[in-house]
């Protein structure tokens, strides 16, 4: 959490934004950072969707960006995780926001990665690089998830041990979490792999899955089955590219909100 006795940074009202109070802010390592805000009382979301947050930007207009939301759609705060970009337009500004700071939040969430979009199944993938599994924090952490599914994986891979985000939570089977902790307990399993420096997996996710390490700890069969198994993808565009391809391969179909599938992708963030 950051301290600081600086006064906080108010934004001015917008017709097009509500304005939100920043709560915490934690930050992983030099590039990677996660904050909270309160939630407006009005804004109701579906776990794994994005809203448009951001600050005052040139000549007072507010410059937006889409992000995940990494709570769950029951939480009184609505959290993000983020990377610092130095001179990112946004990045460069949000990086030193600190609790009590004011911040842009968009009225209306949206997206694809939700448990809407799939159709029902026993065990689901969340498969994420870096801060890919913001929306897969949302997902995991929401009990209708566990009703809906007998098993939920979330794979993370990054480059560094330090960009593991909420490695120490996920690791633990979000045991301290109020209302997932039990079910997790028995339902949730954690993959995170490291591929730039020495870890005890340090393969990227294509191939955890040609290894069978995707599936250890976990029932049924080391593959993936179009007839049982759903997948969420977030991350790079070419770990997404690649294994959409593959999941098309299998026989898996991309579900959307109007049509659900087998497998999801968050298409305003990919192109």
């Amino acid at each position: 959490m950051t301290v600081d006795t600086r006064a906080p940074a108010l934004l001015p009202e917008h017709p097009a934004f509500a304005t939100a109070k920043v709560l915490w802010v934690r930050h992983w390592n030099e590039h990677l950072f996660s904050f909270a805000i309160a939630r407006p009382a009005s804004f109701r979301f579906r776990s794994g969707e994005f809203v448009m947050i951001g600050l005052e930007g040139e000549g007072g207009k507010p410059l937006m960006r889409a992000y995940s939301v990494a709570s769950p759609s029951w939480a009184e705060e609505l959290e993000f995780l983020s990377i610092k970009v130095q001179d990112g337009p946004l990045t460069s500004k949000l990086q030193k926001i600190l609790p009590g700071d004011d911040i842009y939040l968009g009225k209306k969430s949206t997206g694809t990665l939700v448990a809407d979009a799939l159709l029902p199944g026993r065990r689901l993938f969340l498969l994420s690089t870096g801060t890919g599994l913001a929306p897969f924090l949302s997902v995991a952490r929401d009990p209708e998830i566990y009703e809906r599914f007998e098993q939920v994986i979330a794979v993370h891979s990054v480059r560094r041990v330090s960009d593991l985000a909420y490695h120490d939570e996920l690791a633990a089977k979000l045991a301290d979490d109020p209302l997932i902790g039990e079910q997790a307990a028995a339902q949730f399993h954690y993959v995170p792999t490291v591929t730039r420096e020495p870890f005890h997996t340090s393969d990227r996710i294509g191939t955890l899955l040609e290894n069978g390490k995707l599936f250890e700890g976990v029932p049924g069969d080391a593959v993936l089955h179009p007839e049982t198994d759903r997948v969420m993808l977030c991350g790079s565009m070419d770990m997404i590219r690649d294994f959409a391809s593959l999941l098309e391969g299998k026989g898996f179909k991309e579900g959307s909100n109007n049509a659900p599938g087998d497998f999801v992708i968050e298409r305003a963030f990919v192109g």
